[in-house]
């Protein structure tokens, strides 16, 4: 009976190139021995251009030095470059990352002219911000008191990030790339929370806080980590 050999390397292409698909459980010396063989064919060898290359490495972790040693062995091929590298495995400093920007940080303080206040995750601030002063965020800014300063929520490019409070008397609201200034928002004489969102068109926009469960229904992570 004929025993068929297991592929370490799988070699898909795409209509953006090629996408390799590395086995997790063998050596990396197989697997680099086995993709040296396969990309060295005539196959995947000959562009006139560039091809890009899409790796997927699945639970494997690759140390820096291993993805050099892929990367340059299929750059060591005509006309091949990697774009890429996909894996389900993180390392500590990303995990504890990605654990920053979706945690809430809660900080009771006012925030004073010249004070920046930056944090990776959501922001809750008990406590005003000053004229002068500054809030930033990756995610979403609560300020339980009177925002007179600058807050920008979504740093790192969240655009459905919100920016709510007590009392909205703010310099400029950013949120993600678009501003507005003080000029630009309505005074709420009753002074009912607001909160600020970005609309369809990308503009920053204000509503009574109570029309946010409509409007971004997944702002409540209290609710869904509890």
């Amino acid at each position: 009976m004929n025993v068929v050999k297991k592929q370490n390397v799988i070699i898909k292409g795409t209509k953006d190139g090629l996408t390799l698909h590395l086995d997790d459980t063998c050596s990396f010396h197989d697997v680099l021995n086995e993709l040296e063989r396969k990309l060295s064919s005539n196959q995947y060898g000959g562009h006139n251009q560039l091809v890009s290359v899409q790796l997927r490495v699945g639970n494997r972790y690759l140390t820096p030095d291993q993805e050099e040693q892929i990367k340059s062995l299929v750059r060591s091929k005509n006309h091949l470059v990697v774009e890429s590298i996909e894996s389900n495995v993180v390392s500590k400093e990303e995990a504890l990352k990605i654990k920053q920007q979706n945690e809430i940080v809660s900080v009771a303080r006012v925030v004073r002219s010249g004070q920046i206040l930056h944090v990776e995750g959501d922001l809750l601030l008990i406590g005003d911000v000053n004229p002068g002063g500054t809030v930033i965020a990756g995610g979403n800014i609560f300020v339980l008191g009177v925002l007179k300063g600058i807050a920008h929520a979504g740093y790192y490019g969240n655009d459905q990030a919100v920016i709510a409070a007590s009392k909205m008397e703010p310099t400029q609201l950013r949120i993600c790339e678009a501003f507005s200034r003080a000029e630009e928002a309505d005074k709420n004489e009753e002074h009912d929370m607001e909160c600020a969102y970005l609309d369809e068109d990308k503009r920053i926009v204000i509503e009574r806080s109570q029309l946010m469960s409509h409007l971004r229904p997944n702002l409540t992570r209290l609710e869904r980590r509890s």
